[in-house]
């Protein structure tokens, strides 16, 4: 049996795939209401055909519990978080989970941390808790980490056909794990040993945080001398090794705006392009403010109220709203003004802005200036609508054509 350990956007889809391929999984989380809506058979965030690989999980005999199980493999998938300050990993959450489980865990079993760390954390932080509990690494208990590779919106397709790593310092638990894994997984499943494995998803996030920085630094160059980066990068494009990504409003999610940070707080002195790869992302929401008093001040907008922010979510067609540029951007203004401005996202069913609208219609109307920064399809399918607007397009959704008072970062 498999015991997964945090049910949330990793930890849930696994689950459910494991289960619905013939796995006998249990689903543990700490947050009693999240393990009551599962069992009633609720979804508890929206993805893209998580719905029917849930009901099929539950015909294929999932459970929830918020106790923990007595299994044969746990894994692990809770929030890995970073310290502002410092930078580092904060381990909290994984040595508190992987404490719980080894009250429970049957002499033999396998503990694979499923989420996020930097190199070397299960080195520092998992054995010798591990130990201190009075197990023996490789008798009592083993260790493996399998980090994930998917991102919301497509999660279903990419746990079943992306590729898989599977870090163990002993080859049998490596081969064990990678049956697990197996059942659902059509990619490639590497096996390799866990510093590896750790550090080889850190970089695979910190190589996109790179791409994305630079791209949003020819942004800046480009603003400042009134040209066209939207133009340049399509030209520049068309050599058959050049591959310039798109121009953003910032970095969000929980993996490339968090991920890179590892390796900063860890390899201080070392990471430097790392480092100035971070700095850039996290300029752009505030860039974006810049861009928009520019537009106000062309215009004659004196009322920031008439001001409307579209999307809340890091990314398109998602209900996540972790490391959001917008909420970035929400916060940077909270300093300056004495109410945050209108703010609109079809996919943010609960209140987290007093000015928070929940309709389109009702949040075109109260504004003049609309600052696209999500790309949903619900934007894009009702252009029409913002003909009457002026609108900044953030994430290069729109012409000229279909706006007439448009504008770019």
């Amino acid at each position: 049996m498999v015991n997964v350990v945090g049910l949330g956007y990793i930890g849930l889809p696994t689950a459910l795939m494991m289960a619905s391929h013939g796995v006998e999984v249990v689903g543990t989380d700490y947050d009693a209401d999240r393990i009551a809506r599962l069992q009633r058979g609720e979804i508890v965030f929206e993805e893209e055909g998580l719905a029917d690989l849930f009901h099929a999980a539950l015909d294929s005999g999932i459970r929830f519990s918020a106790d923990y199980q007595q299994a044969d493999i746990y894994i692990v998938a809770v929030p890995t978080p970073y310290d502002k300050s410092s930078k580092k990993l904060d381990a909290s959450y994984v040595v508190a989970a992987v404490k719980n489980v080894l009250q429970v865990a049957p002499k033999g079993a396998v503990i694979v941390v499923e989420s996020t760390i930097s190199p070397g954390t299960i080195d520092r932080y998992v054995k010798p808790v591990i130990r201190e509990q009075g197990f023996e690494l490789g008798v009592d208990i083993h260790i493996a980490h399998a980090p994930e590779r998917i991102i919301p919106g497509n999660m279903i397709y990419e746990l079943k056909h992306n590729s898989r790593t599977i870090g163990a310092d002993e080859p049998a638990v490596g081969e064990r794990i990678r049956t697990v894994y197996a059942s659902f997984c059509e990619g490639e499943i590497v096996l390799t040993d866990i510093k590896t494995a750790e550090m080889s998803k850190v970089v695979e996030n910190t190589f996109r945080d790179i791409n994305i920085a630079f791209a949003n630094e020819l942004a800046k160059i480009c603003r400042s001398d009134n040209m066209d980066v939207y133009e340049i990068i399509k030209v520049a494009n068309k050599h058959p090794r050049v591959n310039i990504l798109q121009p953003g409003p910032g970095v969000g999610g929980h993996c490339i705006s968090v991920d890179p940070w590892f390796l900063v707080g860890d390899y201080p002195g070392l990471a430097n392009i790392i480092l100035a790869a971070r700095k850039i992302n996290d300029s752009m929401p505030e860039f974006v403010l810049e861009r928009v008093h520019e537009i106000m001040k062309e215009n004659g907008i004196t009322d920031l109220t008439r001001v409307g922010l579209y999307g809340m979510t890091y990314k398109e067609n998602v209900d996540d709203v972790r490391e959001s540029p917008t909420l970035q951007l929400l916060e940077s203004m909270a300093k300056h003004l004495a109410a945050p401005l209108p703010v609109y996202d079809p996919y943010v069913k609960t209140r987290m802005f007093d000015s928070q609208v929940f309709d389109l219609d009702t949040f075109l109307a109260d504004v003049d200036l609309v600052i696209v920064m999500v790309g949903h399809d619900e934007i894009k399918e009702n252009a029409d609508k913002l003909q009457s607007k002026i609108v900044l397009d953030t994430r290069n959704l729109f012409t000229r054509e279909q706006i007439s008072r448009l504008y770019k970062l």
